[in-house]
């Protein structure tokens, strides 16, 4: 059998994850809100574009 694969190697595992600091998960959480913000943005402005666009050339209702 494995030696990593028992209760005393997992326990020993598990104390080797360094595992994030708070401070990290609120800067990372804040960046991916803001990134996610900017692309929804980019692509209502992209669609309000391609609708007048389309409208002044006589396609679409």
């Amino acid at each position: 059998m494995l030696k990593w694969f028992s209760l005393s190697g997992i326990s020993k595992e598990i104390k080797r994850i360094r595992w994030p600091k708070v401070k990290d998960i609120t800067e990372n959480t804040g960046e991916v809100l803001l990134f996610v913000a900017a692309f929804g943005a980019f692509f209502i402005v992209s669609d309000l574009v391609i609708t007048f666009i389309l409208k002044l050339i006589g396609i679409g209702a």
